[in-house]
């Protein structure tokens, strides 16, 4: 580009990033870096550390430094949703945002990607995968579980059952979800696993550094597909004893490559593909 070009004919390479606090963890960057080098786009997509008490200001910031958006992450998916010009129906209904778009009138556009990543990568590791022939079973009851019930009940999911460790969150989400949710006890939780189809393991248990998720998986069905949106390590402990039993494993590492797809073509303008490369490049 010629430095002597009037401003007004030189086209700034887009901009987009993710916001949390903290965010030095992210393998967003990576990812988004790695797709930007493989389709030759211009742009740059940074790591965004801020506090809760900044998000609103630097939301209304970041247009006009150049972002056309962002993906969100702990603490901030929850407090976007008030912050945005528009949402769509399905961060509405989850309840969070983790995709945000900022318009040319500079208007925010609020999105939540992640129960399409989750179904995006069950689908890609399991084809034959069908959710609709027998009940699903969800454990935990936080913002990524509700991700993950309203994409199994878009599915066709029959029955949905749901545990968590504090029973009212796992209320709630049966209060707004529907009929078709089944809430067990924590104590249940093994038989809730009882002729379910598909298993999941959307609590951070079993993290690195974390507690480690202590269910009884005697009742899983043999070919029964089970996953875990943890993906450090990649093959948890729940994955390993399931795989163990003859269940069908599904790591949760796609599922953060799939929700990722729809902001990187929105901000960069290509849809980018998720595949083996791109699992390796995003694990280092």
């Amino acid at each position: 580009m010629n430095d002597d070009q009037p401003p007004s004919q030189i086209r700034h390479a887009p901009l987009a990033g993710v916001i949390g606090m903290p965010i030095a963890h992210s393998r967003s960057p990576r990812l988004h870096g790695h797709w930007l080098a493989r389709y030759n786009l211009p742009g740059h997509y940074v790591p965004l550390p801020v506090q809760p008490e900044h998000l609103a200001e630097v939301l209304r910031i970041l247009p006009r430094a150049g972002f056309v958006g962002v993906n969100v992450t702990i603490p901030h998916k929850e407090a976007v949703l008030t912050l945005a010009d528009t949402v769509t129906d399905r961060a509405a209904l989850i309840g969070a945002a983790n995709t945000l778009i900022f318009r040319p009138d500079g208007k925010i556009h609020a999105d939540n990607t992640d129960g399409y990543g989750f179904i995006a990568n069950l689908r890609q590791a399991a084809p034959d995968w069908q959710p609709d022939t027998a009940p699903a079973a969800v454990i935990g009851a936080g913002g990524a579980a509700r991700a993950v019930v309203a994409s199994l009940l878009e599915t066709g999911v029959r029955e949905l059952r749901i545990a968590n460790r504090t029973r009212l969150r796992a209320e709630q989400i049966k209060a707004e979800f529907g009929a078709r949710v089944v809430v067990y006890e924590w104590a249940q939780v093994g038989n809730m696993l009882e002729g379910a189809a598909t298993v999941v393991n959307a609590t951070s248990l079993g993290m690195e550094g974390k507690q480690p998720l202590r269910v009884p998986l005697d009742a899983l069905l043999p070919g029964a597909l089970v996953t875990d949106l943890v993906y450090t390590p990649l093959m948890t402990p729940f994955l390993v004893e399931a795989q163990a039993r003859g269940c069908r494993v599904v790591d949760g590492l796609g599922m953060l490559l799939h929700q990722a797809a729809p902001g990187f073509e929105r901000w960069f303008g290509h849809r980018p593909e998720v595949d083996d490369e791109t699992r390796r490049i995003v694990l280092g």
